[in-house]
């Protein structure tokens, strides 16, 4: 995975300062919380006195911006990362300064987001092939054919 540009931020429209996800969707940085804690990991010395890791926080289920099919697939696709509340946690800490923390976070709620934009594919139903069937009932055939062997001996206990 390609590392954020320091001090960058993804997507970022410069004159509404929002996160743009999409065409015609950005999100506003007031429902974006950012924490920084401490880190564990490579950092030197400086592991135990700079907060550089990013705890992330976007309450899906007040967000203005998201349709309602969306905040549902992305309420199912970010799995135990959302809280009961609906809060989607992010954490990030891979990198050493807090700027490329932040960047990293905001890429994967972008991410997150934009995969949650996309419905999911109908599926089409198939039957199996006749040759499969054959294949299967022919597997099942032989396989009661091994068992029926096993029964009915005189193998005194």
């Amino acid at each position: 995975m390609p590392e954020p540009d320091p001090g960058s931020h993804p997507a970022v429209d410069p004159a509404s300062d929002r996160l743009v996800i999409a065409p015609g969707l950005a999100i506003d940085p007031s429902e974006i919380e950012e924490k920084f804690v401490r880190a564990s990991g490579p950092g030197g010395q400086n592991v135990n006195k700079v907060a550089t890791a990013v705890e992330l926080r976007f309450d899906v289920d007040r967000s203005t911006a998201l349709r309602d099919d969306v905040k549902a697939r992305l309420r199912a696709l970010a799995g135990r990362r959302i809280t009961e509340q609906g809060v989607l946690v992010i954490q990030a800490q891979r990198f050493r300064t807090q700027a490329r923390n932040r960047a990293d976070a905001l890429e994967r709620l972008v991410a997150l987001i934009r995969e949650s934009l996309e419905p999911p594919r109908k599926r089409i139903a198939t039957r199996p092939t006749r040759a499969s069937q054959v294949r299967r009932l022919a597997s099942k055939q032989r396989r009661g054919a091994l068992k029926r062997t096993r029964t009915g001996s005189d193998v005194n206990d």
